[in-house]
């Protein structure tokens, strides 16, 4: 069964960190390329970054460059996103995607997609 399980979100205050994992069963989550999006209540689904398959190459959306990033642990069949400096903006329901091509943001380019994670950034 292909499944994409993410974890790692919840409440942390202003300024601080968090890491997200998103662990893939049911097929190689190297052979596919990663994305993490977000949506907030009253808000569209936002892509937030990507990361190919085959050379790294990654994407960034422009609010949390220098601030997120990326990576993937082939070994683990797992992909993350660490998030620095967090921001009250940043709080959204978080959910992580595969798909074939990449990197983008597009969800249309994504076939699996995880059930997704709170992130809430308050004080």
């Amino acid at each position: 069964q292909v499944q994409l399980v993410e974890s790692g979100g919840g409440l942390v205050q202003p300024g601080g960190s968090l890491r997200l994992s998103c662990a893939a069963s049911g097929f190689t989550l190297g052979d596919y390329a990663a994305g993490w999006f977000r949506q907030a209540p009253g808000k569209e689904r936002e892509g937030v970054s990507s990361i190919s398959s085959s050379d790294g190459s990654k994407y960034y959306t422009h609010s949390v460059k220098g601030r997120f990033t990326i990576s993937r642990d082939n070994a683990k069949n797992t992909v993350y996103l660490q998030m620095n400096s967090l921001k009250p903006e940043d709080s959204a329901v978080y959910y992580c995607a595969a798909g074939m091509y990449g990197p983008t943001t597009n969800p249309k380019e994504y076939d699996y997609w995880g059930q997704g994670t709170q992130v809430t950034v308050s004080s």
